[in-house]
C-alpha cells in the first residue's frame, strides 16, 4: 500500500477510556419517591428499567428510600425488592417526613459520595425534577431530563439517555463520559410497569442523615393535598380519545367528547388544539404535556408529529383517523382509518353505543 493510500485511510472512531478515578463507581440506583405513605408509580417503572441496565452492566440494582422512621420506609424497601432491586439504601430521619430540598439533597448526595453508583435514576415529577437538579449540581455531574429511552453503550459503559430536543422535532442521545454518577429523569408512564415478584428479597443498608430541624431553612407549615376530583387523569386512563388540528373547528371537537362519553374514556388533545383554547392544558398529550399508556388510544385528526408521538406511543392499541394517507401517525398506529374525522367519529360513536346497549341487554 502506498503512502498516499495510507494517508487517505479513515482513522476510525477513537475508543473512549474511562478516567481511572471513575472506575470505582458501580451499580444502578433508583430513587423511590413517596408521599403520605404512598409510593409514586414512576419509582417502580424506573425499577424495571433499572433492572435491564444493571443486567447489561453486570452490577447490582439498588433502591434509595428516604423518609421518617416508621413502617412505611421499610415497606418501600420491600416493594423495591419485589420490583427488581437487589438491595436498598434506607435513610430515616424525622426531618425527612415531608419533602424539602435541603435535607433530601444532602441525604442523597451523601449516599452517592459514600457508595458511588454509576447511574442514578429519578422520576421527572415535581419532586424528582427539583431533587435531581440540586443533586446533579452539588455533585457536579451530568443530568439528562425527561428521557424517553435508556440504554447502555457497552463500549464505554455509558448511560445512553435519549430525549426529544429542538421543541420535540428531533430525538437526541446524550452520554456523560467524564463524570459520575450518570443521572437521568423519566416522566411517569413513559416506561412500562415491571411484573411484581413478591418472592424476591434483598438487603437493607441503613444510613443516617446528620441534620436537625434547626439546620433546615424551609419549614412545613401545613399539608394541603391537591383536589383532583374535577381534573383529568390522563396518565392513568385505560381509554383516551384525542383530537388534533384536523378537527378543523372548536365546535367539531364535541365529536371527541361524544365518543369519549360512550366509551367512558378521557379526552386528550395536541398542543395546537390546547393553544387555540379548545380544551384545557391538563388534556394535552405529548412532550410538553402528559405521557400516557392507555389500553386504547384513538387519535382523530392528529398527524403524528414526534412531539405528540413521544407522549402516547406506549399505548397498547392505537387507532388513527386521518384524511391524509401519508400522515406519520399511520407509521406506528395499530389500526388506521383513512377518512374525514367528522364523518368517522359519529359512525364510531353510534356503533359503540349500539354494541354497549346490546351487551347490557345480554347481561
Amino acid at each position: 500500500m502506498s503512502e498516499a493510500t495510507e494517508q487517505k485511510k479513515p482513522a476510525g472512531r477513537r475508543k473512549f477510556e474511562l478516567d481511572p478515578r471513575l472506575a470505582s463507581y458501580k451499580g444502578v440506583w433508583v430513587f423511590v419517591e413517596h408521599e403520605r405513605g404512598v409510593a409514586h408509580s414512576v419509582s417502580w417503572e424506573l425499577m424495571g428499567e433499572g433492572r435491564k441496565l444493571a443486567d447489561k452492566l453486570g452490577v447490582p440494582l439498588a433502591g434509595v428510600v428516604m423518609g421518617a422512621p416508621g413502617i412505611h420506609s421499610r415497606h418501600f424497601c420491600q416493594e423495591a425488592f419485589h420490583y427488581g432491586a437487589d438491595l436498598c439504601y434506607l435513610m430515616e430521619d424525622p426531618v425527612l417526613a415531608d419533602y424539602r430540598n435541603q435535607p433530601f439533597t444532602k441525604g442523597l448526595t451523601d449516599l452517592v459520595n459514600a457508595y458511588q453508583p454509576e447511574i442514578l435514576l429519578l422520576g421527572a415529577t415535581t419532586l424528582g425534577r427539583d431533587l435531581a437538579g440540586s443533586v446533579a449540581t452539588t455533585l457536579q455531574t451530568g443530568l439528562t431530563a425527561d428521557c424517553t429511552e435508556l440504554n447502555i453503550d457497552m463500549e464505554n459503559r455509558s448511560l445512553a439517555a435519549t430525549r426529544p430536543t429542538f421543541g420535540g422535532s428531533l430525538l437526541c442521545t446524550i452520554v456523560t463520559l467524564n463524570y459520575r454518577p450518570q443521572m437521568a429523569t423519566v416522566r411517569p408512564r413513559v416506561m412500562s410497569m415491571p411484573k411484581k415478584d413478591e418472592t424476591r428479597t434483598g438487603s437493607i443498608i441503613e444510613n443516617s442523615l446528620g441534620l436537625i430541624e434547626t439546620d433546615i431553612v424551609t419549614k412545613v407549615l401545613q399539608y394541603m393535598p391537591d383536589n383532583l376530583q374535577d381534573k383529568p387523569q390522563l396518565p392513568f386512563a385505560d381509554i383516551i380519545v384525542s383530537g388534533g388540528r384536523g378537527m378543523k373547528r372548536p365546535e367539531n371537537f364535541q365529536l371527541i367528547w361524544d365518543l369519549a362519553k360512550v366509551l367512558g374514556a378521557e379526552v386528550g388533545a395536541t398542543r395546537p388544539v390546547v393553544q387555540a383554547g379548545w380544551v384545557d392544558l391538563d388534556r394535552q398529550v405529548g412532550q410538553s404535556g402528559k405521557t400516557v399508556r392507555p389500553k386504547l388510544y384513538i387519535a382523530a385528526g392528529i398527524s403524528g408529529a414526534i412531539q405528540h408521538r413521544v407522549g402516547m406511543e406506549g399505548s397498547d392499541v392505537i387507532i388513527a383517523i386521518n384524511s391524509d394517507p401519508n400522515a406519520p401517525i399511520f407509521d406506528f398506529a395499530t389500526y388506521g382509518i383513512v377518512g374525514n374525522a367528522m364523518t368517522v367519529l359519529p359512525a364510531l360513536t353510534e356503533a359503540f353505543r349500539q354494541q354497549l346497549a346490546t351487551a347490557k341487554v345480554a347481561v
